[in-house]
């Protein structure tokens, strides 16, 4: 899968994904061949860390 290069695109794209197509971040991930550790790095620049209870980043 190819991500957006901006990570506030990738916000909102990821946060679409979880809220529509997936359980959790590590399911998206693992469905998508991606690092938890990598696309929570990404949104960690930007101020954003993932809630599990809410399935979004915040």
């Amino acid at each position: 899968m190819t991500l957006p290069e901006d990570n506030f695109i990738l916000l909102s794209f990821i946060n679409t994904k979880l809220r529509d197509e997936y359980d959790s971040l590590e399911q998206f991930c693992d469905e998508n061949g991606l690092s938890t550790e990598d696309i929570c790095g990404r949104m960690a620049q930007i101020g954003y860390e993932y809630d599990s209870a809410r399935n979004a980043f915040k």
